[in-house]
């Protein structure tokens, strides 16, 4: 006897104990497809979860055991579970002939839809694989800036496509070339649905391959409201998270058609820019007279450079013959020139500023609103509250400090911080 007929007969034998226990020969058939559907059901949780529970044991073994992290994460992305739902599954087909020996086409169809549901285990077994390959990835250092995320949306819903493919075969008993014959007709009506999916794809290769933003770059998109560090990158989006913990999610391929600011050039570089003016009152601004050379002098940073230029100054002013009566005359020191060579001292030897980078105190173009001394500098580090700090405690010192040149500080409608 084989093994489709030892099965036929434990249908046959469950039948015959229902006609002999005196039930209605026209319910029989109908009683005994549920009692063989209940047992069917029961087997199957059971199996199941044995099953699954084995799966899981061996699998925290191997974790417990084993250095590799792609295991741990096998055991959270739920490949047990999967895995154990393809024995039962095999059993449920084997046994539908069994359960619907009265009813051919309810076995047909339920056969159809179990085929339909083992195509989408496997589906999902495979991501629980390639997800957890991903989540290892992120763990390695050279992997925790790239989009992920969008390849692995891109594996997805080509599974999804070639299982669609294979659902189609199964429930029409077609070749896969109909299926694609049919989507080929539907081709426009395709490319407008997936628009973004496609555009997100190609936008998400090039930021890659270029290394325009990784994950935790900060960047600046004014057109989307977008200030803070990029937290995800996928297929179709990308998330920021601003400064004022907001989300805000912008389409990927806007990052190859529109601009944005990126600041990782900024944090490598481990300096962050400062390029901020103190705008001095004109008026306010005069030459130094010889007897106050020596009360300047006092200012230790000023010292050397005052010895040393007004030599120069009075070489140059005798070689010349100069008549000095006029201060006019000839070359002269200036407040708002001691002043800018004390900013250059000052900031030279404060220790939030980076000495290995530009290092400059300007004057600009005189405004409305003054004469901008603008200082350009860097800071040691790129964290925001300490350039923060750093920037406040420098103009605090250089706005209190240029009261001892004689200098005024500009305020709106003629307020001077001096007066």
């Amino acid at each position: 006897m084989n093994k489709d007929n030892d099965l036929n007969f434990i249908g046959r034998w469950t039948y015959d104990l229902l006609m002999h226990s005196g039930i209605h020969h026209s319910i029989v058939k109908f009683l005994n497809a549920f009692l063989l559907a209940v047992i069917t059901i029961i087997l199957v949780y059971v199996v199941h979860q044995l099953i699954r529970r084995l799966l899981r044991i061996a699998l925290i073994r191997i974790v417990k055991t084993s250095r590799l992290e792609f295991f741990h994460f096998l055991l959270e992305n739920r490949f047990a579970y999967y895995l154990a739902l393809i024995i039962p599954i095999v059993i449920i087909n084997v046994a539908l002939p069994v359960v619907f020996i009265d009813f051919p086409k309810f076995s047909r169809l339920f056969g159809a839809l179990s085929d339909v549901y083992l195509v989408l285990v496997m589906i999902w077994m495979i991501m629980s694989v390639i997800k957890s390959g991903a989540d290892t990835l992120r763990k390695k250092q050279a992997f925790k800036e790239k989009p992920i995320d969008s390849y692995l949306q891109i594996i997805r819903i080509i599974l999804m496509i070639l299982g669609a493919v294979i659902i189609f075969s199964t429930l029409t008993g077609k070749s896969p070339v109909a299926f694609f014959t049919a989507m080929g007709a539907l081709s426009a009506v395709l490319l407008l649905m997936f628009k973004d999916t496609i555009m997100g794809f190609v936008a998400s290769i090039q930021v890659s391959a270029n290394d325009m933003v990784r994950i935790g770059d900060w960047i600046t998109m004014s057109k989307y409201g977008a200030d803070g560090d990029v937290i995800q990158i996928n297929l179709t989006t990308v998330k920021i998270q601003n400064f004022d913990k907001t989300i805000t999610t912008i389409p990927t391929y806007a990052l190859i058609s529109d601009s944005f600011h990126n600041w990782r050039g900024m944090r490598e570089s481990g300096g962050r820019r400062i390029k901020r003016a103190i705008y001095i009152r004109q008026t306010s601004i005069r030459f130094i007279k010889p007897e106050e050379l020596e009360e300047f002098r006092k200012i230790q940073s000023l010292t050397s450079y005052i010895d040393h230029r007004q030599k120069d100054i009075d070489k140059s002013n005798a070689r010349n013959g100069v008549d000095k009566s006029l201060l006019v005359n000839g070359r002269n020191l200036t407040n708002a020139g001691l002043f800018r060579k004390y900013i250059d001292s000052y900031l030279a030897h404060h220790s939030g500023t980076n000495k290995k980078m530009t290092m400059m105190v300007r004057q600009l173009a005189p405004t409305p609103t003054g004469l901008p001394i603008e200082l350009y500098v860097f800071t040691g580090t790129t964290k925001w509250v300490e350039y923060e700090h750093i920037m406040a405690d420098i103009f605090d010192h250089l706005l209190a400090a240029a009261t001892y040149f004689d200098l005024k500080i500009y305020e709106h409608e003629g307020v001077t911080m001096n007066d």
